[in-house]
């Protein structure tokens, strides 16, 4: 006989529901801040934006992470209406230090679901679309942080993707930012059967393969209000989820077209991947994410004018003219006078906003700095942030750039007839050495790679220097830069001597060593090298 449907139910419990995880970085502490005392803490967003002047500035676990947690909390500032209408207005914000207070209360009103990490249906920066393949597809956390995916399959700190090591919540949600941003280009790990062949192409971030500036300024809400400006499109249009905001989004069944983002709001808070992220918890109860999978997410078309504000453009040796681009081969800091280049001569944007403030001199240091952040890849692998923080006070890019263009100039002199010097050394040291064998050789008593890591804290005191005298002195620059190629002269042949010294005593080596000196002498003495290497003032 057959039990009844009644029988069943008594006998077998019902399943237990799904656990509902709900995460709100609105209400949780998820982002360390540096107070303006020197204390670090964790705060939430909307404690963020309300007591941004008592906080220093951001302390994220990466330069680009510090980024990106920036562009949403401009997206934020955007959405709110909170932003200048003018370039008149952003002056007066800037000066009068116009509170970001009713950012916060805007973003404590909206609505709780729209600012859940793990919604079922609406996740915040995530594309719930993902939710089918999650299981199948999904891997380990490292995929998430960029600095551990790396060609999302092992990077070199030995973060696998498939390793148990889940992230809490708040790390997730600041990683997932940056992926938006910063995420190279490559394949996704997941099959696309579902979505189409298309989610597993991924783009590269509107932030990758171009420098980032951010201006800086003494407190958080002082950097958040240099780096607002007049927006263009409608205010409340902030991308909090795939599915949400009213956005025609891409398929993945297609090659998508870009889109032009609807306003600085959606360009700040663009979705430059879809990510889906399953929580779960930690041994002490704790919510955390221990599986994500990453697909494609959109493109955007930009205009210069409009969306590359803060990009300092320059020309590749082909003639292409594009922003300023992370080089392997070359420090970030020789680029700095690109930086004030731009200052000095840009018409409109952050830079001709920067040029218009008024300057007070209250103390010694700068009064702003200008953070350049770059991600160096190898292709689809990501090797390294590079970044620097160059200062600026309001009437000094004129001679900003002529300190940093000239410094730059100098270094690169050194660093050439210290290459030259190991050439001759090599040489003599091994007259029958073959092809093959040469650039090793060479290498080895070439100092240039000690050099450069030792140029770069001078070159920065050089700067300082040069605001420090400040814009009353009729020549802040020469002095200094005479000090600065002095020092940088008697470092670099240290180093020289030093790389020459590891060569066995005997005739040829000795003579080796001596031609070696002798030419890297001339080189600093020589008509054509920079001024300031002989004590004098560069006419320029």
């Amino acid at each position: 006989m057959k039990e009844s449907s009644q029988e069943l139910s008594e006998a077998s419990p019902p399943r237990p529901a799904e656990p509902r995880f709900n995460w709100d970085p609105r209400r949780q502490p998820c982002i360390r801040t540096v107070t303006v005392d020197g204390a670090t803490a964790y705060h939430s967003l909307c404690a963020l934006l309300a007591g941004a002047d008592e906080l220093a500035a951001l302390d994220c676990a990466s330069p680009g992470e510090n980024v990106a947690v920036i562009e949403h909390l401009l997206a934020i500032c955007f959405a709110s209406g909170t932003c200048p209408s003018s370039d008149e207005e952003w002056r007066a914000w800037v000066v009068g230090k116009r509170d970001l207070a009713s950012a916060a209360a805007w973003l404590a009103r909206q609505p709780d679901e729209a600012w859940d990490l793990f919604h079922p249906t609406a996740p915040l920066v995530q594309n719930s679309r993902l939710a089918a393949d999650l299981a199948e597809s999904g891997t380990g956390t490292a995929q998430l942080v960029i600095e551990h995916a790396g060609d999302y399959n092992q990077h070199f700190d030995h973060h696998h993707l498939e390793l148990d090591n889940p992230l809490p919540a708040a790390d997730a949600f600041r990683a997932t930012l940056t992926q938006h941003v910063y995420a190279p280009y490559g394949r996704a790990r997941m099959p696309g059967k579902r979505l189409g062949a298309k989610v597993t192409n991924l783009a590269a971030g509107r932030l990758t393969g171009r420098i980032r500036v951010v201006a800086l300024g003494q407190t958080l809400g002082e950097t958040l209000r240099l780096n607002l400006y007049p927006p263009h499109g409608p205010a409340d249009s902030l991308n909090t989820s795939w599915t949400t905001g009213g956005i025609e989004r891409r398929s993945f069944t297609e090659k998508p077209k870009p889109r032009a983002p609807r306003s600085s709001a959606d360009l700040h808070s663009a979705l430059g991947r879809s990510v889906l992220l399953r929580p779960g918890r930690g041994p002490h109860g704790q919510i955390v994410v221990d599986r994500v999978l990453i697909g494609a997410g959109e493109i955007l078309e930009l205009d210069p004018d409009r969306h590359l504000q803060d990009a300092v453009f320059s020309t590749t040796t082909n003639g292409l003219r594009k922003p300023l681009w992370p080089s392997p081969s070359r420090a970030l800091w020789q680029e700095a006078h690109a930086l004030y280049s731009a200052v000095r001569d840009d018409r409109i944007g952050l830079y001709a906003r920067l040029r218009s403030l008024p300057y007070e001199r209250t103390g010694t240091g700068a009064p702003y700095q200008l953070w350049a952040v770059g991600l160096l890849a190898n292709k689809t692998l990501p090797v390294a942030w590079t970044h620097g923080a160059y200062p600026y006070a309001p009437g000094m890019a004129t001679h900003l750039y002529r300190a940093s263009r000239r410094g730059s100039d100098i270094a690169e002199y050194i660093a050439r007839s210290l290459k030259n010097a190991a050439i001759l050394a090599a040489e003599t040291a091994f007259p029958a050495m073959r092809g093959a064998d040469e650039a090793g050789q060479v290498a080895r008593l070439d100092a240039r790679w000690a050099f450069w890591p030792a140029a770069e804290d001078p070159f920065h005191e050089l700067l300082d220097e040069v605001v420090d005298r400040g814009p009353e002195d009729d020549d802040p620059v020469s002095e200094p830069l005479i000090a600065y190629a002095l020092g940088l002269l008697t470092t670099a042949r240290t180093q020289m001597l030093q790389r020459l010294d590891t060569l066995p005593p005997n005739d040829r080596n000795h003579r080796a060593r001596a031609r070696a000196v002798r030419r890297f002498d001339e080189d600093m003495s020589n008509d054509w090298a920079p001024a300031e290497l002989r004590g004098e003032i560069a006419r320029d």
